[in-house]
């Protein structure tokens, strides 16, 4: 998996672990957009770029095992990769990905990965990923989890 640095095209490998309590202090909202310390009871990812201890994007999920479904309870980018000036492309994607693989391992081809957008974004989140609107939630399933992870998982 990688990111693109827009400014020179770079393709860096990244790495997504499980955040730990020492990374909570850098993850404020005015960085993250969210007050990520209520969250710590959550299973927290983030994402970096090998080798760096920079936390370009997160992502806060919840296992719904009786669905056959992980919900993205929270994901956003670091401040300075939002935007049409952002520094690194394809972060969110991956996260995505990365929450896929996750959903496939544990329920098969019965995966599903589920968010709830704001409304603003919603639009976004269905052309660029390929997700399905479902009641109030936005979601993937088989096949469309298998060709985001294809698409990100290089």
């Amino acid at each position: 998996m990688n990111i693109v640095e827009i400014s020179t095209g770079n393709l860096y490998d990244i790495e997504i672990l499980p955040v730990d309590g020492n990374d909570y202090k850098f993850l404020t909202k005015g960085r993250y957009f969210f007050n990520w310390k209520l969250e710590k009871e959550q299973e927290v990812y983030k994402l970096l770029i090998q080798g760096s201890n920079e936390i370009l994007g997160v992502v806060s999920l919840e296992r719904i095992p009786n669905e056959w479904r992980i919900h993205i309870r929270l994901i956003t980018v670091s401040g300075e990769n939002r935007g049409k000036k952002k520094r690194y492309d394809k972060i969110i994607g991956n996260l995505i990905a990365y929450v896929s693989k996750l959903a496939v391992e544990e329920f098969g081809e019965l995966a599903c990965v589920s968010l709830k957008p704001k409304t603003q974004i919603a639009q976004h989140y269905i052309e660029k990923y390929n997700m399905n609107t479902t009641g109030i939630t936005l979601s993937l399933e088989v096949p469309e989890i298998l060709d985001l992870i294809n698409q990100y998982d290089n």
